[in-house]
């Protein structure tokens, strides 16, 4: 067909396989294993459907209050969006147009590449170290842009904030942007930082820590020029991007500060414990400060292990990519559904 020539062609992301099964252990997608706050199941519980005839507020004011109040932020230095992929996806689209290559690991969240594909920009991947930590040495010279997650996904390794920091003063003519997607499970943020250097933008997410990936809610936050910029491309694209539920019961969750410690410090303890526990079946693996464990056997191909498991109801992530064929990321669970997984590893074993 001659209008196939004017398609667009991209290989897309591939998400974590959503089982449909019952009594399964998911440990592939990241996703918190403990509910949100009583306060937001309050705030679901007090929506009318009567509302949702009427559009939301297009500025999610009521989010983006209590998201600058929780990080001491004014409200034109916060940005929200459908998820931290909607909010990413809007910072490309916005900061890398020089048709510059921008510059992001060789493993690192897969969906950067699609992205930077769809939207026609060139890109180079420095590699990472041997022990799978970015090097800043490799983020100098001329770029159109950086974008790397940290703690990196989905090794779990953590880059320290001199180092992050060295990496964005290295690049005042560029966007740096750090996806935090899973910095509240050990980590340091580098939001501190935007008060520095205008070129910084931080972003996160409602999805790990705060249990609330069925709502799609990401925010980015840095210094207001850049926000004005992303919220002009954001209404020249789409104006209504939150649905109600989600800026009612997220506005909820934002103030719910003890839930979210405690919750975060658990799922923490279950990762230490967990990362032993692998240790002590011959896994080696590396150190993670996010809510996932990334592990590698010497006696089985990370295939077998994905294989068996997935046999036994319990999925995990395997990546068919270089570097990383023979690892596996592993969810942090509950310490039942860990207790589940250790026990029929045992048997594999």
């Amino acid at each position: 067909m001659g209008w196939e020539n004017n398609v667009r062609r991209v290989v897309p992301y591939v998400p974590g396989e959503q089982p449909k099964k019952a009594d399964v252990i998911k440990l592939n997608t990241n996703e918190n294993p403990y509910p949100p706050s009583l306060e937001a199941e309050k705030a679901a519980a007090s929506m009318s459907t009567d509302e949702l005839r009427l559009y939301p507020d297009p500025s999610a004011e009521s989010l983006v209050r209590a998201i600058a109040g929780c990080y001491g932020l004014k409200e034109n230095e916060v940005f929200v969006g459908v998820g931290s992929d909607d909010v990413l996806a809007m910072c490309f689209m916005t900061f890398f147009n020089s048709g510059k290559p921008i510059v992001f690991p060789d493993i690192t969240y897969s969906f950067y590449d699609v992205w930077a594909d769809l939207l026609r920009i060139p890109y180079k991947t420095p590699p990472l170290t041997e022990d799978f930590r970015i090097n800043p040495a490799d983020y100098r010279g001329e770029n159109g842009g950086i974008v790397f997650p940290n703690p990196n996904a989905p090794t779990g390794s953590f880059l320290p904030m001199e180092s992050v920091e060295e990496i964005v003063a290295a690049n005042r003519e560029s966007v740096v942007i750090v996806d935090e997607a899973y910095v509240d499970f050990g980590a340091e943020s580098a939001l501190p930082l935007i008060r520095k250097y205008d070129n910084l933008i931080v972003v996160q997410t409602f999805s790990k820590s705060r249990s609330m990936a069925g709502l799609r809610i990401g925010y980015a936050m840095a210094d207001e020029k850049l926000i004005r910029y992303l919220n002009d491309v954001k209404y020249s694209f789409n104006s209504y991007t939150l649905n109600r539920p989600s800026i009612l019961i997220g506005t909820a969750e934002m103030n719910s500060r003890e839930h979210f410690k405690e919750c975060c410090a658990r799922i923490a303890k279950t990762r230490e414990a967990s990362a032993a526990r692998f240790r002590g079946l011959g896994f080696s693996l590396t150190d993670s400060c996010a809510n996932f464990l990334f592990v590698t056997h010497p006696d089985k191909t990370a295939k077998e292990i994905f294989d068996y498991l997935k046999e036994n109801r319990i999925y995990v992530r395997w990546f068919d990519k270089p570097r990383i064929r023979n690892y596996l990321r592993v969810t942090i669970g509950t310490d039942q559904e860990m207790d589940r997984l250790f026990a029929c590893l045992s048997e594999l074993f």
